[in-house]
């Protein structure tokens, strides 16, 4: 079974998106910010193969999660899908310059979840 992870400071986005990428096939670890999200994803042995994370977090934001994975080698098979409430053109540019494989805007069905992992190559 992959091995999934959601970054979210809000819980019930956290279970809304475990509980989607469960159904999928997924098992699935959560972090409620970028800089926890850091420590699961060292203490899962790069066992996550994916992982979805919010914009806009307390200690560490979204996009700075995306650049410290990006810049860690480790990681570089990875798939990032920024799941954002964050609608502006410019701030989806810097997520996937940054190295996010993929945006999805908040509301967000479990229809377009699949398809983007369909998108990553990383569902049927």
């Amino acid at each position: 079974m992959q091995r999934a992870m959601v970054v979210d400071d809000s819980r019930a986005i956290r279970l809304i998106l475990t509980r989607t990428l469960s159904e999928l096939g997924y098992d699935v670890c959560q972090a409620a910010n970028g800089k926890e999200a850091l420590s699961v994803l060292e203490g899962q042995q790069g066992s996550v193969s994916l992982v979805l994370v919010d914009w806009n977090m307390p200690e560490m934001n979204g996009l700075d999660f995306v650049k410290n994975v990006r810049s860690d080698g480790r990681y570089s098979e990875v798939k990032l899908m920024m799941v954002t409430t964050e609608t502006q053109v410019e701030q989806m540019l810097a997520a996937l310059e940054a190295g996010a494989n993929e945006y999805v805007m908040k509301p967000f069905t479990k229809e377009v979840i699949a398809d983007k992992l369909r998108v990553l190559g990383v569902l049927q």
